[in-house]
């Protein structure tokens, strides 16, 4: 009789033994596949929990090299970087992005262009076109600059809260930031000086594109006081009732503490840069206006402009690390994050 217990023991050891081992072996058989991203995604799974997973955790940027980059440029990226660029480090962690700070001054387009043609970067990001004299300079160096637009993005005006206003014409705005209209009543408001607030030439991308397509290359009048960033900007228009700023939209229209202006190409013809009925200050937080992205796609709004990825064409790793990069941007699934990342898609 013992022995009989002996042998079903022995039996029983046996099978336990080998459950053991063939659960092993499918636990590390299934970690295995999903670190290699060849697990299929669960129909009717939920991708807004992580917007990595409408990617089937798989890497497959075509042409990408392994390596770490430096980056840089425009502020203005500042949320594509922070929500779009992880989600392609998270897929592909061989490819590693490293956001680089000029190494004097502040970090802008222009100065993000500067350390690309310094060879500081490999590639760079940009809320405005390259200028002749920075091709040509490259050129200087053996390589040319060419610009990638991958999204669209458009200049928001800031105001108080309380400035009781429709709208500007550009050439009303224009006129604004050249000294030649100093008080809201000459445009259609109440009897109050306007407080003028920029940034530096200096600074970037975004009043780089102000001047150029917005003042015609005028200079700004004696009448604008500069800020260091929009953070600063946004609280002095809130604190100053003839106060007005420009600046990206997405760091405009979403703000509680001011409200962003209708612009229009001639008066009487105004479009919001956000979605009507506009959001009450009230209301915010708990509630945000959003982007108008359809006036901004169809340039119904008067204010729009490109993003673009500025690659070094110099038939090197830098070069296939910049068309990589803007060649995965401008994929479905990357231009719908850089939609939720506050910016239109551009196609």
């Amino acid at each position: 009789m013992s022995q009989k217990n002996e042998t079903l023991s022995l039996f029983l050891a046996a099978i336990i033994t080998i459950g053991l081992i063939f659960t092993g072996l499918w636990f590390f058989m299934e970690r295995w596949a999903q670190l290699n991203g060849t697990v299929p995604k669960p129909s009717g799974s939920n991708n807004t929990d992580n917007p990595t997973n409408q990617f089937v955790n798989k890497c497959n940027v075509s042409n990408l090299p392994e390596g770490t980059f430096n980056y840089g440029g425009s502020t203005t990226w500042a949320p594509i970087r922070k929500d779009v660029d992880s989600v392609l480090e998270s897929l592909c962690p061989q490819f590693t992005l490293r956001y680089t700070q000029p190494p004097s001054g502040q970090p802008g387009s222009g100065t993000g262009i500067r350390m690309l043609i310094d060879n500081q970067l490999a590639f760079s990001q940009s809320s405005r076109s390259v200028k002749a004299e920075e091709n040509a300079e490259a050129k200087q160096k053996g390589f040319s600059l060419k610009e990638i637009p991958v999204a669209i993005d458009g200049i928001a005006i800031a105001v108080n809260q309380n400035l009781n206003i429709p709208g500007l014409t550009v050439a009303q705005l224009k006129d604004i930031y050249t000294g030649k209209i100093t008080n809201w009543q000459q445009v259609g408001g109440q009897n109050l000086p306007i407080t003028v607030y920029s940034r530096t030439k200096e600074a970037g991308g975004t009043v780089d594109f102000f001047v150029e397509n917005v003042l015609n290359k005028d200079n700004f009048g004696t009448n604008v006081n500069y800020v260091t960033t929009t953070t600063e900007a946004v609280r002095k228009v809130a604190a100053s009732p003839g106060g007005i700023y420009y600046a990206s939209a997405p760091e405009i229209v979403t703000q509680c503490m001011i409200k962003s202006l209708s612009l229009g190409r001639t008066s009487g013809q105004f479009v919001p840069p956000y979605q009507e009925p506009l959001v009450s200050q009230s209301e915010c937080p708990n509630k945000r206006n959003q982007l108008n992205s359809q006036a901004f796609r169809s340039g119904d709004y008067a204010i729009t402009r490109n993003l673009f990825v500025i690659v070094k064409q110099n038939g090197q790793t830098d070069q296939q690390a910049g068309e990589a990069y803007a060649n995965w941007l401008l994929t479905p699934q990357s231009q719908e994050l850089i939609e939720k990342a506050g910016f239109v898609k551009i196609k």
